[in-house]
């Protein structure tokens, strides 16, 4: 893709979008073997080159170009990020982050062979130095070229030094690893010229882009497969992408990679069995006393492993195995000694390899119980009595005297169950909390 990229400069045509080959017509024509271009240059006679006899290219193959022609991204890190700029007559015009949304995001980064828009923010790749697009994109978000969209006027007349539109797109989805049990373990294949075709190469350069293209981290290990028939890669090891290395025409290994971000993210998550757990603004809040337990939990892709939760801001840690790939953490009675932040991070040893991966942050706060205890004992004993009573009635089946007798045994159960109560609340309660059980008495 950088001798692509120096072609489109040179014919002043926007980015390259995409690539293929055909077979060299037998014209008469010379061919001209590119050896290595920066990327940077402005012609393509800044490149090295050998010049081979007429009718003779690599492979007797010839190499097609399609670029972007009327929008370009420039000062990026890759040929999916920079700044954006629209063909104007003749020429390039920065845009106005005002006059640029997602969804003409999402056309630009489709045009451009890119994936979805990851980052739109004005300023973020510099200013242009020529002039601004005068234009206001409206963009339904599902055509195919930019200039194909709906415009208006301008609502701002000017466009202030930082807002000229950046715009990072994600990496096309044209890589992945297969056979690996995970999206960053596997076997190395690539979508080319409509078809998913193994990867061949024998270097660790390309297994470090494709780890890179996939967000995977970095490379653990890179052997070669057992297949011969697939495409021919060639990497520098600083693409963003695999479509911006070299191809090779003839047959290699198949390339079997192995990333840092083997294991998905676990997940973390507070239960409790008592009701004492409700949800602040800050995340679960937790009563002083009630139990609860935190749980640590994986998506299935391989056995085994263990859990550690980490008490973050103190050495407190503990460890489980993982038991249906989940671990379970009992705490009993809560108090302020467990306010703080948790952490699950999930070990496994895969593919003669330790992997790791952490959860997301789990912050529990220790709160006092709605509820003072005097008035919690009385509600309970109250239940208690009620659910008697009812028993006694549908069980039973008393005389009108019996009737007279139950109902005085009943008041009598109740005044020495209050009574009870009371001096249980005398006794345990500070002097607010006595004066605060007679006011209910």
């Amino acid at each position: 893709m950088r001798e692509n990229k120096v072609v489109c400069r040179e014919l002043d045509c926007g980015n390259p979008v995409s690539v293929s080959r055909g077979h060299l017509i037998e014209d008469g024509r010379g061919g001209v073997r590119l050896l290595r271009c920066s990327g940077d240059e402005s012609s393509i006679r800044q490149c090295d080159i050998r010049r081979g006899r007429p009718g003779f290219c690599d492979g007797e193959y010839y190499h097609h170009v399609t670029c972007s022609e009327s929008v370009r991204l420039v000062n990026g890190a890759g040929l999916c990020s920079g700044r954006v700029e629209v063909k104007s007559n003749q020429s390039w015009a920065s845009v106005c982050e005002a006059d640029f949304d997602r969804q003409d995001a999402e056309v630009v980064c489709r045009e451009l062979g890119c994936g979805a828009p990851a980052a739109l923010q004005g300023g973020l790749y510099g200013e242009g130095e020529g002039q601004t697009w005068d234009k206001e994109f409206q963009c339904k978000g599902k055509e195919s070229l930019l200039l194909d969209c709906d415009t208006s006027d301008r609502k701002h007349n000017t466009c202030l030094p930082g807002n000229a539109v950046g715009l990072t797109c994600s990496e096309p989805d044209d890589v992945r690893l297969v056979g690996g049990g995970s999206r960053c373990a596997g076997g190395v294949e690539w979508y080319y010229q409509g078809e998913w075709r193994t990867v061949g190469a024998d270097d660790w350069d390309v297994a470090a882009v494709v780890c890179r293209q996939l967000g995977c981290g970095s490379t653990v290990s890179a052997l070669p497969g057992n297949t011969t028939r697939g495409v021919g890669v060639y990497c520098d090891g600083d693409e963003s992408a695999l479509r911006e290395c070299r191809r090779r025409y003839y047959l290699l290994p198949g390339l079997t990679v192995i990333c840092s971000d083997l294991l998905v993210q676990p997940d973390i998550f507070l239960t409790d069995p008592m009701g004492g757990v409700s949800r602040g603004h800050q995340g679960p809040e937790m009563f002083r006393g009630y139990n609860f337990t935190i749980t640590c939990s994986t998506q299935p892709h391989y056995p085994g492993g263990s859990f550690l939760l980490t008490f973050t801001g103190s050495n407190r840690t503990q460890t489980q195995p993982a038991v249906n790939h989940s671990a379970a953490f009992l705490f009993p009675a809560a108090d302020d000694s467990h306010q703080g932040n948790y952490i699950c991070v999930y070990d496994n040893y895969v593919f003669s390899h330790n992997f790791s991966s952490e959860s997301e942050l789990l912050s529990l706060t220790i709160t006092a119980s709605p509820l003072p205890a005097f008035i919690i004992r009385h509600v309970v004993v109250l239940l208690i009595l009620l659910t008697s009573i009812i028993t006694s009635y549908l069980y039973y089946k008393p005389t009108r005297r019996q009737k007279r007798v139950n109902r005085v045994s009943s008041m009598d159960l109740y005044v020495n169950a209050m009574e009870m109560v009371s001096l249980s609340s005398r006794s345990e309660a500070g002097p607010g909390e006595e004066r605060a059980a007679q006011g209910t008495e």
